[in-house]
């Protein structure tokens, strides 16, 4: 393959009309974001999508992470006391 680096010779395209943004829009209700995750997490997901036969590994950490939120929901105070008795007791034995 043969990368053509002179200027002169490349095809002219014109971009007057042309809009930044992303080329795919993004669905109503969802939000581009940057998230970093470890190797093996994502590994997994994308494993999961393609034993399925296909789909989308983003469409399923969100599934999952919905599942989760759903199933953990509870009141900050709950939340603070389970908290409190987890960490109380490796605190007072050190």
């Amino acid at each position: 393959m043969r990368i053509c680096t002179d200027v002169h010779t490349l095809p002219f395209v014109d971009f007057s009309k042309g809009k930044r943004g992303a080329i795919v829009a993004v669905p109503r209700g969802k939000t581009r974001i940057t998230i970093r995750l470890d190797e093996d997490i994502l590994r997994w997901f994308r494993e999961q999508v393609h034993a399925a036969g296909g789909g989308s590994y983003q469409n399923l950490i969100n599934a999952a992470l919905r599942e989760h939120i759903t199933a953990r929901r509870e009141t900050l105070e709950t939340t603070l006391r389970r908290v409190l008795r987890e960490e109380l007791p490796k605190r007072v034995a050190r």
